[in-house]
């Protein structure tokens, strides 16, 4: 990856349309505006591409700032991600489900059908509950996509209850398992995601690269031509010219795309309406022996934490030889001693001891996702005004495929708004 000289020449500091931000939603935007033949300079104001999106790699283990996965049936993925060069390692497919009375195992039938005996009514669910059930996947999974955009926006707790889900099942399944999804543990996102969501999941793989989650936009990166992108080139304002870095270089182009999180986004761009977002903390214990023999996510019941996982059932290159990586997700910073809480509560989930677990990192990312309360516009406009254009998961969805869509919109709009002055 090109990172910048220490005197940019004035002929690089100037080109057609600058990119602030090299999280996933720039990398797109600034490809698309590349390969359409574009003069495109994408600063990004850390030592490396990703955002929100990154790994570390720390005495041998790989650690994902925050616990995230990648979707295969996301079309920006298809379009976009090489997926075999990732070496992209899949989860066990289903969920384990830490319930007052033991854990329980929901499975979709299709991907492992020997689990189809788990369906029968009273086992995991009513007969009322099944059939319900399989009309809201049957819908998501074989209907069309638009269908789904153009339902009435609401609650997703509302939308299962007008689905003839129960409030049992909600609360053993939906909620433990989307307050992971959605980062808010009261059902208040938009229905409408909810449905993309789901449909996601029954028709792709949720996955991990060999190399972490990080390996996506850095693959990203490397496709950009030499020179396009600009590491260490943090921007402190949006000029009338183009921008001004925080080292007093300024950067020149008629056209301003701001590729950033919201609260940086909102700075940059006075003015700019931002959602409130989703703050959630990633702990890491490393283990001499694995809790659970399977990369299986478990979710609680009683909200102890989001979810939990071995990740090196998953994917073995993120922890050394003789050593297993866990990692657990809840809502929230990080504080005083709950990191120690937090290993009581899964010795009692994985049903082993946990004093002698080491713990190796902690992640709180504020930000980690926009709140998405209902109605929640499924893409915005880039546009913020002539030659300002903003993209980002918080002007779409929060995942992978919300932001790269919008980073590919405001690509879009930019080469319109060019061809309509030639």
């Amino acid at each position: 990856m090109a990172q910048h000289p220490t005197d940019p020449s004035e002929q690089s500091r100037s080109c057609d349309v600058l990119v602030v931000g090299a999280g996933l939603a720039g990398l797109a935007c600034a490809a698309d505006l590349g390969a359409a033949g574009l003069s495109v300079r994408l600063l990004e104001g850390s030592d490396a591409v990703g955002g929100r999106m990154r790994t570390d790699r720390r005495d041998g283990f790989l650690l994902d700032r925050g616990f995230q996965v990648l979707n295969t049936s996301y079309p920006q993925i298809k379009r976009r991600v090489d997926l075999r060069a990732l070496r992209a390692r899949p989860f066990t497919p289903g969920v384990l489900v830490r319930t007052p009375g033991g854990t329980e195992r929901f499975t979709d039938p299709t991907r492992a059908p020997g689990s189809a005996g788990d369906l029968l009514p009273g086992r995991l669910a009513s007969a009322r509950d099944l059939l319900a059930l399989g009309v809201l996947t049957g819908r998501d999974l074989l209907g069309p996509v638009g269908a789904l955009k153009r339902r009435p926006d609401r609650t997703t707790l509302t939308e299962l209850a007008d689905a003839g889900i129960s409030e049992e099942l909600v609360e053993k399944l939906f909620r433990p398992f989307l307050s992971g999804v959605f980062l808010e543990d009261e059902l208040e996102t938009s229905s409408r995601f909810f449905h993309l969501v789901w449909r996601s999941m029954l028709r792709g793989t949720s996955c991990l690269p060999a190399d972490g989650i990080g390996a996506v936009p850095a693959q990203l990166a490397a496709g950009l031509p030499p020179g396009v992108l600009r590491l260490d080139s943090p921007v402190r304002e949006v000029t009338d010219d183009g921008v001004l870095g925080e080292d007093g270089t300024e950067w020149a182009a008629p056209a301003v795309v701001v590729a950033t999180d919201a609260s940086a986004a909102a700075r940059l761009l006075p003015g700019l309406a931002v959602p409130p977002t989703r703050t959630v903390t990633t702990y890491y214990h490393a283990s001499g022996v694995p809790p659970l023999r399977e990369g299986v996510l478990m979710v609680d019941t009683a909200g102890r934490f989001l979810n939990t996982c071995v990740l090196s059932e998953v994917t073995p290159t993120c922890a050394p030889a003789g050593r297993a990586l866990v990692s657990t997700s809840v809502l929230g910073a990080d504080r005083p001693g709950r990191e120690a809480e937090l290993r009581t509560h899964l010795s009692e989930a994985y049903g082993v001891g946990t004093d002698d677990w080491e713990p190796v990192a902690a992640y709180t990312v504020e930000g980690a996702l926009p709140a998405m309360p209902a109605p929640w516009p499924l893409s915005r406009t880039s546009r913020t005004g002539a030659g300002r254009y903003v993209c980002g998961d918080h002007r779409a969805t929060g995942s992978v495929q919300g932001a790269l869509a919008s980073g590919t919109r405001a690509a879009r709009e930019v080469l319109a708004d060019v061809a309509a002055r030639r």
